[in-house]
């Protein structure tokens, strides 16, 4: 039994088989880093770059595209700057609209206080027109007087409302605020001899002319 394992057991340890050996090539190679070789990129050759991403494009060229480029973008700028110009311009007529609606009430108003005001003052005139068309009923002699009086109270209310009479008799004629109906002889030349009609101005502004007889010398 001894003698066959002593002819069994070197067979196994040398058999090819169960021999444990190493790859072809690395018998006795020791392990080592492996140190990776990646190139860096190259950032530098931007003209390389635009001659790749544009074949067949020259420096001009480029230069007119970059240049269309940014004409678009200032176009969309300027676009963007019209609109806000377009809204604004419309709440600024808007606002306008609201004003000139404001502006005619407060227009209408003040006409409505005007004549409601000049309509009071010639009030009082009625009463005293009435009172003298019926005491000239039963003595018209009584009546000149009384319209007399009426005349200068409705003088008296056109004062009060800034109105100024013009084109009495005496005053010089002057076509600014006068009408000559009638040129008559007289001792001087342009002088009222007579009024048809009493003429009116308020602050410089003529209301209306004085319609009157004037004298010429000769």
């Amino acid at each position: 039994m001894t003698d066959d394992h002593t002819k069994t057991g070197p067979a196994a340890d040398t058999d090819p088989k169960t021999t444990d050996t190493p790859p072809t090539g690395t018998q006795g190679a020791q392990p080592r880093d492996v140190d990776l070789d990646v190139p860096e990129a190259d950032t530098d050759n931007l003209e390389e770059d635009q001659d790749t991403a544009f074949p067949g494009m020259d420096d001009a060229m480029f230069g007119q595209v970059q240049e269309m480029m940014d004409k678009l973008q200032r176009a969309d700028e300027l676009e963007k700057e019209n609109a806000d110009l377009k809204f604004k311009l419309g709440r600024l007529a808007s606002d306008f609209d609201g004003y000139r609606t404001r502006t005619q009430q407060d227009v209408q108003a003040a006409q409505g206080q005007g004549v409601s005001r000049a309509a009071e003052a010639l009030m009082p005139v009625y009463d005293d027109l009435d009172r003298a068309v019926t005491m000239g009923a039963g003595d018209p002699a009584k009546l000149i007087p009384g319209v007399q009086a009426v005349l200068g109270k409705v003088l008296g209310v056109f004062a009060g409302l800034g109105l100024e009479a013009t084109g009495k008799e005496g005053e010089t004629f002057d076509p600014q605020w006068h009408e000559a109906i009638q040129v008559v002889p007289g001792d001087a030349d342009d002088v009222i001899v007579q009024v048809y009609q009493l003429g009116f101005r308020m602050d410089g502004r003529l209301v209306r002319p004085a319609r009157v007889v004037v004298s010429r010398k000769g």
